[in-house]
């Protein structure tokens, strides 16, 4: 869900034009609009978080995101349609092991499996072309990535397709997907809290800490891996983490809400250093994520952004 898109209804038309080609702009949005959203945005999270399989996350390795990233800059997309590229790819793909491990060959399917194998990782660059497709259209008020641009680009990757295979690629997505492509971002959870903080007084979302938050952010996506690997064994007190404990972090690493907070704290922190901790309280009061859960996710964030561990975090 864009943050975007639900705090444009209702707005002033100038206000919505302003929200369409320019920035989110914060502290024009009604305070029963404001917790009604980040109400919904919790129990989406919540909801989501309940149902994870032991691959998620799985998808969103660096080789992804920074692909992303990258075709993202090239066709102009917002940081809000790269990422929601990501999480359908990563939905998408689930869809396909699980599809996987309940497939048992039997006797003399042995080929079938093969083939079915063999197309899936045949067309793995197709479908998350196609992903990044689809968040462009999603995100319809901005720039949206067209079947030429799609053909022109897999050529030059070697990759021969038609128009027709580019849209049965982009339905065959839907189709698995049930057509619920419009997923939680995490963008979205930072911009929510940064306008939950602004109206409380906590802390006024200016456009410096704004762009702060998504350096920030598009850092701990590219980072992925090493920032939980070291809130793990910071959790556990272990170097050595044990499969069940692997398995029980899944839900932390997917979970939106922590990650917005720890970006928000660590982006504060680069910003002003001295008043971070207050942040982590008023974070921590406004999301009932504890202060320790919350500090030590900002450790790990600033550890892998800076190479180092800032003194006094």
């Amino acid at each position: 869900m864009s943050i975007n898109n639900t705090f444009r209804m209702g707005l002033p038309a100038q206000v919505a034009a302003r929200y369409q080609y320019s920035e989110p702009v914060f502290g024009v949005v009604t305070p029963g609009i404001i917790q009604d959203t980040l109400l919904h945005m919790a129990m989406e999270n919540e909801q989501y978080l309940s149902k994870l399989c032991n691959e998620a996350g799985c998808f969103k390795d660096t080789q992804i995101v920074e692909f992303v990233f990258l075709l993202a800059e090239k066709w102009s997309l917002t940081e809000s349609a790269a990422y929601q590229a990501i999480e359908i790819f990563e939905r998408f793909m689930l869809k396909l092991l699980e599809e996987f491990s309940n497939f048992t060959p039997g006797e003399g399917e042995d080929s079938s499996w093969a083939s079915l194998k063999e197309h899936v990782e045949g067309t793995y660059v197709l479908r998350l072309v196609s992903c990044i497709q689809l968040a462009s259209k999603l995100s319809f008020h901005y720039s949206i990535v067209n079947n030429n641009m799609v053909l022109k680009f897999l050529k030059s990757l070697g990759f021969s397709y038609t128009t027709e295979e580019l849209l049965e690629s982009e339905l065959a997505i839907l189709k698995a997907l049930h057509f619920q492509v419009n997923v939680p971002i995490p963008l979205a959870y930072v911009e929510i809290l940064l306008e939950v903080l602004g109206y409380n007084g906590y802390l006024l979302p200016t456009k410096e800490l704004h762009e702060m938050c998504k350096h920030v952010l598009s850092l701990s996506y590219l980072l992925r891996n090493d920032i939980y690997d070291t809130l793990l064994k910071s959790s556990i007190e272990n170097s050595s983490p044990s499969e069940l404990q692997l398995a029980k972090f899944v839900s932390v690493k997917e979970d939106l809400m922590l990650l917005a907070v720890g970006v928000i704290g660590a982006s504060s922190f680069l910003l002003n250093h001295e008043d971070w901790n207050q942040v982590t309280k008023y974070l921590s009061g406004t999301t009932g994520i504890s202060p320790q859960s919350i500090t030590e996710a900002v450790y790990a964030i600033l550890k892998h952004s800076l190479g180092r561990t800032e003194e006094g975090c």
